[in-house]
């Protein structure tokens, strides 16, 4: 064997379709490019990026920035400051059922978090299902406790 007798194998190379030579070819006249139109045209056509005259998508993506990611699987809290939790009584035992009930959560449906702003200055036992740091720190420094229920 030698270099000039090396070939492609059988159906692995395949001649390129010459358009537009002439109706014996079998794609003369049109070439192939269907009847008229801007498409048809030689140099015709548009670019990849046009949409049929809308704003292109890289024009518009300025408009649209924090569109279009939102996380499916949030999780949205009752939030509930400690300023709101100094009405109460001294060990009185702060669930979500009381919040409702006292106005401070609308609704039992969606899960309750103790955010740390205010101060609180008598003992509390607090049941939510979040808690910040902060919260956390001047609940049981005023002598209070935090028990965290699972969902």
């Amino acid at each position: 064997m030698e270099l000039h007798d090396l070939k492609p194998n059988k159906g692995a190379h395949k001649d390129r379709k010459r358009v537009g030579r002439g109706p014996g070819a079998g794609q003369g006249k049109t070439a192939g490019r269907g009847t008229k139109g801007q498409k048809s045209r030689s140099s015709g056509g548009v670019p990849l990026y046009h949409q049929g005259g809308n704003l292109p998508y890289f024009r518009k993506l300025p408009f649209m920035r924090g569109e279009g990611f939102t996380v499916h699987n949030r999780v949205e809290y009752e939030e509930v400051n400690l300023e709101d939790l100094a009405d109460f009584a001294v060990d009185t035992e702060v669930t979500p059922e009381l919040m409702v009930e006292n106005g401070l959560v609308k609704k039992l449906g969606l899960p309750v978090k103790i955010l740390g702003r205010g101060d609180v200055s008598i003992a509390l036992k607090v049941k939510a299902n979040k808690i910040s740091k902060s919260a956390q720190e001047k609940i049981e420094r005023a002598g209070g406790s935090v028990e965290l229920i699972q969902d």
